[in-house]
């Protein structure tokens, strides 16, 4: 392999000829040996719409040559496009704040525009990687920019497969809105309810957890570039200053705007443990929905067996006919990663000293993992387990004769003292509530009838008279 010789203020070293990357990412490289995962292309993304930003607003101030600019502005975007993406050899965590990953994108931004200029590869008379690439830019506001660039490009997918989860759990409640169960408590018998509330009720969780990040990326719209180093925007011109996030928002699409406070900004990472706690909150109500999913559906002979789950495999190696909850399993699994992520995020952000945090790299490492962990779960519960519930009609109509809890109906009709009386005879007797009640004449059976009428026990008939 041919060679060239870079150097850094470190000294000078090796790298390959045909690279696009330089000395400054190959000594991270070879200083971060962590995770073996690649920094995430949103981040990478982000980091070169930044570049192709600052490039046209430097050129515009007069202060980075045309030529030089359109060079930059053609690698840039091949490297948006999703090109020379095996150039960005940075390890995802990393120390030093990002530098490393901002270098990275210098060089080979740099090399790439030198090479459509008609130079070779590490000639930065050219164009260069930091005087010129980097020009009004520190890590600290370029890194942190790109990070919020990319979660707001990863986010609305998220949304996505949440909507049509919403969408799909309200088909459900709709179809469930006649069959009668009995509600439970502490995983006893508590009082009637119907299968399409308890779907219902699953859609209004989902429903607001669209809420609650579409709440949070107004907090990731707010961007330091601009402040440099610590906020104060030093080597940076007014014109920059003030058109760099418009220009953002055109190369980017995304409706971003400048941060109030530049100092605050830069040194504070507060946003992001917000949009991490909201993916969290999805994480455990999609989680808590799923245990419910898998104590509904359990037996299906020896459990409760109120709902079938659509079967997604085989459930043994060796016990025949066993399909197992894998769908509701997964998405569990998915809410002890993101909750996990959660801590690390929330680390990370606490750890932030003085001017600046340096420890944004594993946070976007675990806050890009939960993103995309949540979206593709929450697409999963959907497709494979959600639209194909179906109601075992039968076995929630007799769970429901069995049980005591109807009995809590009859309590303004009869009293507690002579409710509870009827309970104990039934559990004691093994004999329905509805049968006591008629062995004993207490009520008549058309009052008996109304009484224990789905609409009357299930709250239908309050919800028409507040309409």
């Amino acid at each position: 392999m041919k060679m060239r010789i870079e150097s850094d203020y470190i000294g000078k070293m090796e790298v390959p000829e045909e690279a696009y990357y330089g000395v400054q990412a190959l000594r991270g490289q070879e200083n971060f040996l962590i995770t073996g995962r690649p920094m995430h292309p949103a981040l990478i993304s982000g980091m070169a719409i930044v570049k192709k930003a600052a490039a046209i607003t430097n050129a515009q101030a007069g202060l980075l040559p045309k030529n030089i600019a359109e060079a930059v502005l053609v690698a840039c975007d091949e490297v948006i496009e999703g090109k020379l993406r095996d150039q960005f050899i940075l390890d995802a965590v990393q120390g030093g704040a990002g530098t490393s990953a901002n270098m990275n994108a210098n060089e080979v931004i740099a090399n790439r525009a030198i090479e459509i200029l008609g130079g070779e590869k590490g000639d930065y008379t050219i164009v260069h990687p930091n005087d010129h690439v980097n020009m009004a830019q520190s890590t600290n506001d370029v890194y942190p920019t790109a990070g919020k660039l990319a979660i707001l490009s990863l986010l609305p997918k998220i949304m996505i497969q949440l909507r049509r989860l919403e969408e799909a759990l309200e088909r459900k409640a709709v179809e469930f809105d006649d069959v009668l169960k009995m509600g439970r408590t502490q995983l006893q018998d508590a009082v009637p309810l119907r299968l399409g509330q308890s779907f219902r009720a699953y859609k209004h969780m989902v429903k607001r957890d669209i809420v609650r990040l579409e709440k949070v990326q107004e907090e990731i719209k707010c961007l330091n570039i601009g402040g440099t180093a610590i906020g104060t925007a030093i080597n940076v011109s007014p014109f920059y200053l003030s058109h760099i996030v418009e220009e953002i928002r055109k190369v980017s699409g995304l409706d971003v705007i400048h941060a109030e406070d530049l100092i605050d900004a830069t040194q504070n990472l507060d946003g992001f443990v917000a949009v991490s706690s909201a993916l969290r909150t999805c994480a455990v109500n999609l989680s808590k929905m799923s245990n419910d999913l898998r104590l509904l559906s359990s037996g299906p002979k020896t459990g409760i067996g109120e709902i079938n789950l659509p079967p997604r495999q085989n459930g043994s190696s060796i016990m025949p006919g066993k399909v197992n909850p894998v769908i509701p399993e997964v998405i569990s699994q998915m809410a002890f990663l993101v909750i996990g992520n959660d801590i690390t995020i929330t680390m990370a952000a606490e750890a932030g000293q003085l001017e600046l945090n340096a420890f944004e790299p594993v946070l976007f490492y675990k806050l890009f993992e939960s993103i995309q962990a949540l979206e593709g779960a929450v697409k999963t519960l959907t497709d494979h387990c959600i639209l194909g519930i179906t109601a075992n009609r039968e076995r929630c109509a007799e769970l429901l004769e069995k049980s005591v809890g109807v009995v809590t109906v009859l309590c303004p009709y009869i009293g507690y003292k002579k409710a509870a009386e009827l309970a104990k005879a039934s559990l004691k007797n093994e004999i329905p509530v509805r049968v006591l009640v008629q062995e004993e004449g207490i009520l008549k059976s058309e009052e008996l009838e109304r009484i224990l009428s789905p609409t009357s026990m299930t709250g239908e008939a309050l919800h028409v008279q507040a309409q």
